[in-house]
Protein backbone atom coordinates (compact mmCIF):
# COMPACT_ATOMS: atom_id res chain seq x y z
CA UNK A 1 0.00 0.00 0.00
CA UNK A 2 1.48 3.42 -0.93
CA UNK A 3 2.67 5.65 1.89
CA UNK A 4 -0.05 8.19 2.69
CA UNK A 5 2.65 10.77 3.31
CA UNK A 6 5.55 10.18 0.90
CA UNK A 7 8.78 11.85 1.95
CA UNK A 8 8.63 15.61 1.42
CA UNK A 9 11.64 16.36 -0.76
CA UNK A 10 11.97 19.99 0.26
CA UNK A 11 15.25 19.06 1.90
CA UNK A 12 18.29 16.96 1.08
CA UNK A 13 20.46 15.15 3.59
CA UNK A 14 19.03 14.43 7.01
CA UNK A 15 22.36 14.39 8.84
CA UNK A 16 25.88 15.63 8.13
CA UNK A 17 28.58 15.72 10.79
CA UNK A 18 28.28 13.52 13.88
CA UNK A 19 26.17 15.04 16.64
CA UNK A 20 28.31 16.12 19.58
CA UNK A 21 28.05 13.83 22.64
CA UNK A 22 26.47 16.53 24.83
CA UNK A 23 23.86 17.33 22.21
CA UNK A 24 23.22 13.64 21.61
CA UNK A 25 22.61 13.16 25.33
CA UNK A 26 20.23 16.14 25.37
CA UNK A 27 18.35 14.77 22.38
CA UNK A 28 17.95 11.44 24.11
CA UNK A 29 16.77 12.96 27.39
CA UNK A 30 14.80 16.00 26.24
CA UNK A 31 13.46 15.41 22.74
CA UNK A 32 10.80 12.84 23.74
CA UNK A 33 9.21 15.41 26.03
CA UNK A 34 9.49 18.18 23.45
CA UNK A 35 7.94 16.24 20.57
CA UNK A 36 4.44 17.16 19.50
CA UNK A 37 2.28 14.16 20.51
CA UNK A 38 0.92 11.78 17.89
CA UNK A 39 -2.64 12.08 16.61
CA UNK A 40 -4.74 15.20 16.24
CA UNK A 41 -2.84 18.00 17.93
CA UNK A 42 -4.53 19.47 20.99
CA UNK A 43 -2.89 22.88 21.20
CA UNK A 44 -4.78 23.79 24.33
CA UNK A 45 -3.22 20.83 26.10
CA UNK A 46 0.28 21.79 24.99
CA UNK A 47 0.06 25.28 26.51
CA UNK A 48 -3.30 26.19 28.06
CA UNK A 49 -2.37 29.84 28.58
CA UNK A 50 -0.96 30.46 25.09
CA UNK A 51 -1.92 33.85 23.69
CA UNK A 52 -1.04 32.77 20.16
CA UNK A 53 0.36 29.74 18.30
CA UNK A 54 3.18 30.09 15.76
CA UNK A 55 4.74 27.54 13.42
CA UNK A 56 8.30 27.73 12.09
CA UNK A 57 8.93 25.38 9.18
CA UNK A 58 12.54 24.36 8.69
CA UNK A 59 13.97 25.96 11.81
CA UNK A 60 17.57 25.02 10.94
CA UNK A 61 19.62 25.15 14.13
CA UNK A 62 16.71 26.62 16.08
CA UNK A 63 18.37 29.98 16.70
CA UNK A 64 15.49 32.11 15.42
CA UNK A 65 12.83 29.87 16.95
CA UNK A 66 14.42 29.88 20.40
CA UNK A 67 14.98 33.63 20.36
CA UNK A 68 11.35 34.26 19.39
CA UNK A 69 10.20 31.88 22.13
CA UNK A 70 12.31 33.70 24.72
CA UNK A 71 10.96 37.04 23.53
CA UNK A 72 7.32 35.85 23.64
CA UNK A 73 6.94 33.37 26.52
CA UNK A 74 3.15 33.57 26.30
CA UNK A 75 3.20 32.20 22.73
CA UNK A 76 3.30 28.50 21.87
CA UNK A 77 5.84 27.92 19.10
CA UNK A 78 5.77 24.74 17.03
CA UNK A 79 8.92 23.95 15.07
CA UNK A 80 9.38 21.41 12.28
CA UNK A 81 12.78 20.32 10.95
CA UNK A 82 13.88 17.02 9.35
CA UNK A 83 17.64 17.67 9.64
CA UNK A 84 18.89 15.77 12.69
CA UNK A 85 21.80 18.10 13.42
CA UNK A 86 19.42 21.05 13.41
CA UNK A 87 17.05 19.30 15.81
CA UNK A 88 19.95 18.58 18.16
CA UNK A 89 21.00 22.22 18.05
CA UNK A 90 17.44 23.37 18.74
CA UNK A 91 17.12 21.07 21.74
CA UNK A 92 20.34 22.60 23.12
CA UNK A 93 18.96 26.14 22.69
CA UNK A 94 15.70 25.15 24.39
CA UNK A 95 17.54 23.54 27.29
CA UNK A 96 20.06 26.35 27.80
CA UNK A 97 17.39 29.06 27.71
CA UNK A 98 14.95 27.04 29.82
CA UNK A 99 12.14 27.48 27.31
CA UNK A 100 8.80 25.84 28.06
CA UNK A 101 6.81 27.18 25.11
CA UNK A 102 8.42 25.26 22.23
CA UNK A 103 7.36 21.89 20.84
CA UNK A 104 9.10 20.05 18.02
CA UNK A 105 8.35 17.93 14.99
CA UNK A 106 11.58 16.19 13.99
CA UNK A 107 10.50 15.16 10.52
CA UNK A 108 8.18 15.91 7.62
CA UNK A 109 6.17 19.06 8.32
CA UNK A 110 3.31 17.77 6.16
CA UNK A 111 2.72 15.01 8.69
CA UNK A 112 2.27 17.70 11.35
CA UNK A 113 0.16 19.92 9.08
CA UNK A 114 -2.26 17.05 8.51
CA UNK A 115 -2.80 16.75 12.26
CA UNK A 116 -3.40 20.42 13.01
CA UNK A 117 -6.97 21.78 13.20
CA UNK A 118 -8.29 24.51 10.94
CA UNK A 119 -7.60 28.15 11.83
CA UNK A 120 -5.30 27.28 14.72
CA UNK A 121 -2.21 29.33 13.87
CA UNK A 122 -1.48 33.03 14.22
CA UNK A 123 1.87 33.02 12.40
CA UNK A 124 3.88 30.84 10.02
CA UNK A 125 7.60 31.39 9.38
CA UNK A 126 9.47 29.98 6.37
CA UNK A 127 12.95 31.42 6.68
CA UNK A 128 15.71 30.69 4.19
CA UNK A 129 14.44 27.30 3.03
CA UNK A 130 16.45 25.09 0.69
CA UNK A 131 16.07 26.81 -2.72
CA UNK A 132 16.61 23.69 -4.86
CA UNK A 133 18.09 25.91 -7.60
CA UNK A 134 18.03 23.44 -10.50
CA UNK A 135 14.85 23.67 -12.56
CA UNK A 136 14.22 19.92 -12.41
CA UNK A 137 14.23 20.15 -8.60
CA UNK A 138 11.80 23.07 -8.23
CA UNK A 139 9.02 20.60 -7.39
CA UNK A 140 10.96 19.87 -4.19
CA UNK A 141 10.65 23.44 -2.94
CA UNK A 142 8.52 23.85 0.16
CA UNK A 143 6.42 26.65 -1.30
CA UNK A 144 3.96 25.01 -3.70
CA UNK A 145 0.32 25.61 -4.50
CA UNK A 146 -0.82 22.78 -2.22
CA UNK A 147 1.31 23.81 0.75
CA UNK A 148 0.12 27.41 0.45
CA UNK A 149 -3.44 26.07 0.55
CA UNK A 150 -2.48 24.24 3.75
CA UNK A 151 -1.21 27.49 5.26
CA UNK A 152 -4.47 29.19 4.32
CA UNK A 153 -6.38 26.45 6.13
CA UNK A 154 -4.24 26.61 9.25
CA UNK A 155 -3.92 30.36 9.67
CA UNK A 156 -6.61 32.37 11.40
CA UNK A 157 -8.02 35.37 9.57
CA UNK A 158 -5.59 38.16 10.27
CA UNK A 159 -2.77 35.65 10.73
CA UNK A 160 0.59 36.24 9.08
CA UNK A 161 2.88 34.24 6.83
CA UNK A 162 6.53 35.28 6.48
CA UNK A 163 8.82 33.96 3.77
CA UNK A 164 12.48 34.99 3.61
CA UNK A 165 15.22 34.01 1.20
CA UNK A 166 18.50 35.23 -0.26
CA UNK A 167 17.93 33.42 -3.56
CA UNK A 168 16.31 35.74 -6.09
CA UNK A 169 14.51 33.08 -8.12
CA UNK A 170 12.96 31.52 -5.02
CA UNK A 171 11.78 34.95 -3.86
CA UNK A 172 10.06 35.50 -7.21
CA UNK A 173 8.65 31.96 -7.07
CA UNK A 174 7.27 32.38 -3.56
CA UNK A 175 5.74 35.77 -4.31
CA UNK A 176 3.97 34.37 -7.37
CA UNK A 177 2.74 31.15 -5.74
CA UNK A 178 1.56 32.69 -2.46
CA UNK A 179 -0.05 35.72 -4.13
CA UNK A 180 -1.97 33.38 -6.43
CA UNK A 181 -3.93 32.14 -3.42
CA UNK A 182 -6.79 34.60 -2.76
CA UNK A 183 -6.53 33.95 0.98
CA UNK A 184 -3.25 35.90 1.13
CA UNK A 185 -2.41 39.55 0.58
CA UNK A 186 1.18 40.79 0.35
CA UNK A 187 1.53 43.58 2.87
CA UNK A 188 4.38 45.54 1.23
CA UNK A 189 3.74 49.16 0.25
CA UNK A 190 7.29 50.16 -0.72
CA UNK A 191 10.64 48.55 -1.53
CA UNK A 192 11.98 48.96 1.99
CA UNK A 193 9.20 46.67 3.22
CA UNK A 194 10.92 43.68 1.62
CA UNK A 195 14.50 44.91 1.52
CA UNK A 196 14.82 45.57 5.25
CA UNK A 197 14.34 42.92 7.94
CA UNK A 198 10.99 43.36 9.72
CA UNK A 199 11.19 44.98 13.14
CA UNK A 200 10.49 41.68 14.90
CA UNK A 201 12.94 39.63 12.83
CA UNK A 202 15.87 37.90 14.53
CA UNK A 203 18.96 37.56 12.35
CA UNK A 204 20.74 34.20 12.62
CA UNK A 205 24.32 33.20 11.95
CA UNK A 206 23.16 31.25 8.90
CA UNK A 207 21.52 34.33 7.44
CA UNK A 208 24.67 36.37 8.01
CA UNK A 209 26.68 33.95 5.84
CA UNK A 210 24.88 35.33 2.76
CA UNK A 211 25.11 32.06 0.85
CA UNK A 212 22.54 33.09 -1.75
CA UNK A 213 22.74 35.33 -4.81
CA UNK A 214 20.98 38.40 -3.40
CA UNK A 215 20.55 40.28 -0.14
CA UNK A 216 17.88 38.73 2.10
CA UNK A 217 14.33 39.52 1.02
CA UNK A 218 11.40 39.36 3.43
CA UNK A 219 7.85 38.76 2.19
CA UNK A 220 5.06 39.20 4.71
CA UNK A 221 1.54 38.08 3.84
CA UNK A 222 -1.76 38.64 5.64
CA UNK A 223 -4.37 35.88 5.84
CA UNK A 224 -7.60 37.62 4.78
Amino acid sequence: MPDAHPLLRSYGRLKSRPIKPRQAALVESRLPGLRIPAGTVNLQALKPDAREVWLEIGFGGGEHMAAQAARSPDVLILGAEPFLNGVASAVRHIDEQVLNNVRLQDGDVRELIARLPDACLDRVFILFPDPWPKARHHKRRLVQTDTVADFARLLKRGGRLRFASDVAHYVDWALEVISANPAFVWTADQASDWRRPPADHITTRYEEKRLGDCVPVFLDFLRT
